[in-house]
């Protein structure tokens, strides 16, 4: 039996999330339109909100319980947090023989997830924070629900006008060997692994330096599971498609990392972007961060998002 990082890095997250007083739920909830049940797999305290509620929504990478564990202890003393994975993630299905979920298939199954949430009252709003695909689902729930039932919004490191030459540009980035998006973003050996992780963070990540035997491990045993499932996923993303149309909303923040606007430099993060989000967009970059800036950065983005996420809710309420 070999070793594997994977059960403390589990251990540690899990930690967390049961520190915050959040505890693992699972529920079945009726598909749009299909006639069957998917299973939604949530953390989220147990019992009744006694405080507004906030969302965060994972990216298309390792549990959300890893990319969001810096984040639940202090969003959690002001938010009733609710941390669900995503259709095709985790411990949460689609229901059997429907298609590959998009961006408003998964945002549709948050929404009747919120609705079904125990003491949630069904006209409370409900604060929205996604981080990469985690933000493609964000701006659609908030866009299919309306300002009344979802808002404020933080959309963190998500190009909601990226294009397929931005994709492009990724694999070139990533110094070929991948012909899909999916194998850069899926690696199964330990040279993929070290390439994705110099994409996606500012500094050198301590995992990096471990064996390759070790993080070979630890991809195929994150990456394997439901691989199929993923790309299919990905390949029903509507985002830089014909199928999307990017239209404002309001109270929307935007973020990103200090070294992502570098490797990619994204027409629309600081000019048509925002513009299209509308005029109550605020953006902030993160010095010497990556794609995960609550993962490199902490505690300067719990300070940031939960000065937005306060402000926001407050001026909501005061002009209702």
């Amino acid at each position: 039996m070999g070793f594997s990082v994977l059960p403390l890095m589990d251990f540690l997250a899990r930690r967390a999330f049961l520190a915050a007083g959040l505890r693992p739920h699972t529920i079945s909830l009726p598909s749009d339109g299909s006639g069957g049940q998917h299973t939604v797999h949530y953390w989220a305290p147990p019992g009744e909100p006694r405080l507004p509620p906030l969302l965060l929504i994972h990216g298309f990478g390792p549990m959300a319980t890893w990319q969001w564990r810096r984040q639940v202890g202090p969003f959690s003393r002001h938010f009733h947090v609710i941390v669900p994975d995503l259709l095709c993630f985790g411990a949460s299905s689609p229901s059997s023989g429907s298609p590959p979920p998009s961006e408003s298939a998964q945002a549709a199954a948050l929404a009747a997830l919120l609705d079904a949430l125990p003491g949630l009252a069904p006209a409370a709003r409900v604060a929205v924070a996604g981080t990469s695909y985690g933000g493609f689902v964000a701006y659609a729930l908030a866009r299919a629900a309306g300002p009344e039932r979802v808002g404020p919004v933080v959309i963190s490191n998500s190009d909601l006008l990226k294009t397929a030459d931005d994709d492009r540009a990724l694999l070139d980035r990533a110094g070929g060997g991948c012909a899909r998006t999916s194998d850069l973003l899926m690696p199964l050996d330990a040279r993929a692994a070290r390439r994705l992780m110099e994409l996606s963070f500012y500094r050198r990540q301590p995992i990096a330096l471990l064996p390759d035997f070790v993080i070979r491990d630890a991809v195929q045993k994150l990456f394997t599971d439901r691989r199929e499932e993923k790309i299919e996923l990905m390949k029903a993303i509507t985002v830089g498609t014909n199928e999307f149309q990017l239209t404002p909303l309001p109270q929307t923040f935007c973020s990103s990392g200090e070294s992502m606007i570098r490797y990619f430099p994204w027409k629309g993060i600081s000019g048509q972007e925002l513009m299209c989000l509308g005029e109550n967009v605020k953006l902030e970059i993160f010095k010497k961060t990556g794609h995960v800036p609550q993962m490199e950065d902490p505690d300067r983005f719990n300070e940031v998002v939960l000065e937005f996420l306060l402000a926001s809710q407050k001026a909501f309420f005061n002009s209702a």
